[in-house]
């Protein structure tokens, strides 16, 4: 795993890749939790609360790994 982050590159795309999966997690944890959870199961509905605290904390680590890749692209 260590050796995959070692090429900026490769840690870029994963970034975007965690980011874009963090955004996605958010906005359709708040769409189950806020605005259908009527017809949700309480199962569903745990799922569906776990996503909006998983999603931020997603964004959050795609960003910092950005950073940590961009300034290493920067530093070639």
């Amino acid at each position: 795993m260590f050796d995959f982050l070692e090429n900026p590159c490769q840690a870029l795309k994963l970034s975007n890749q965690v980011l874009a999966s963090g955004v996605v997690m958010l906005l359709l944890g708040i769409l189950l939790a806020y605005v259908v959870d009527d017809y949700l199961s309480m199962l569903a509905l745990l799922m569906a609360h776990l996503m909006t605290m998983l999603g931020p904390t997603a964004i959050k680590l795609g960003y910092v790994l950005r950073l940590l890749a961009l300034k290493r692209l920067s530093a070639r």
